[in-house]
């Protein structure tokens, strides 16, 4: 379907924060061009676009070599409980889940070292704004499609409903890094938002850690006690984690980070 293109979504949703963050900017003093843009650049052309090819290309083989084995054993995943739903409750019931499962991911990242490690390259931003959204290792890709693989195939949700998630996902995504001065008010224990999201990056040295773990919806947090949104409107003085300073800076040397053979690890941040 000529709707179902991605990277043109992307595109689109880019130009209006572009207009958005020159409009209501949250740091006036952070033009457009501000350092590590161009870094920014590449992850979101390649992550937004090339990355979900590449990952097409692979795991198409995968994931029918898996279901075909299963189901010799009678154990086929393709249940498909969610396949006769009506649309529009397949769209709410599949975001929903879907955002849980992130959310329970994303605290994985953070606590487990190892995949630390990967996540690292999206907390090595520095200044916030929306290119940052998809700055992130491949490798966490990887983590998230593994992991969501089984309880999305059981529920079986409708390809065209997945896609307007992956929009929908984008469009908050983009919100909640940029560059905006928005008070989310009462909403802000449904959705997550920029003044939140702001506080997830805190430098150690400039606010708690492990807290606003939220991909789109904030409620988990607030239910599971890692909300935290002070009650001026402040942002932190420093983003990033200990270490940031020699982190590199360039794409292809975050890409191979978690690879580096030699150096010390630094912790997950507790």
């Amino acid at each position: 379907m000529g709707w179902m293109t991605y990277w043109a979504w992307l595109g689109a949703l880019s130009l209006v924060f572009v207009l958005l963050e020159r409009l209501w900017p949250r740091d006036t003093r952070q033009g457009l061009l501000r350092a590590g843009l161009a870094t920014d650049l590449f992850y979101l052309v390649f992550n937004g676009h090339w990355l979900g090819v590449l990952f097409a290309v692979l795991t198409e083989p995968l994931s029918r070599a898996l279901d075909g084995a299963l189901a010799l054993h009678g154990m086929s995943l393709q249940l498909r409980v969610a396949a006769d739903w009506p649309w529009a409750l397949q769209l709410i019931v599949a975001f929903v889940a879907i955002d849980f499962i992130q959310w329970s991911i994303h605290n994985l990242l953070h606590r487990v070292p190892a995949l630390w490690e990967l996540h690292k390259v999206h907390h090595s931003i520095r200044a916030m704004d929306f290119w940052g959204s998809l700055r992130f290792h491949f490798g966490e890709i990887v983590v998230y499609k593994s992991l969501q693989y089984v309880p999305l195939a059981l529920l079986g949700f409708d390809h065209r409903a997945l896609f307007v998630i992956a929009i929908v996902s984008t469009a908050i995504g983009h919100f909640n890094h940029a560059n905006l001065r928005v008070r989310m008010g009462p909403l802000r224990y449904l959705l997550n938002g920029p003044e939140m999201h702001v506080w997830h990056h805190a430098h150690p040295s400039a606010g708690p850690q492990n807290v606003n773990f939220a991909i789109n919806l904030a409620v988990w947090d607030w239910l599971f006690g890692t909300a935290y949104l002070p009650p001026e409107d402040a942002v932190p003085a420093k983003l990033g984690f200990d270490g940031i300073e020699t982190f590199p800076t360039d794409p292809l040397r975050q890409e191979l980070w978690p690879l580096r053979l030699s150096g010390s690890r630094a912790a997950a941040p507790r």
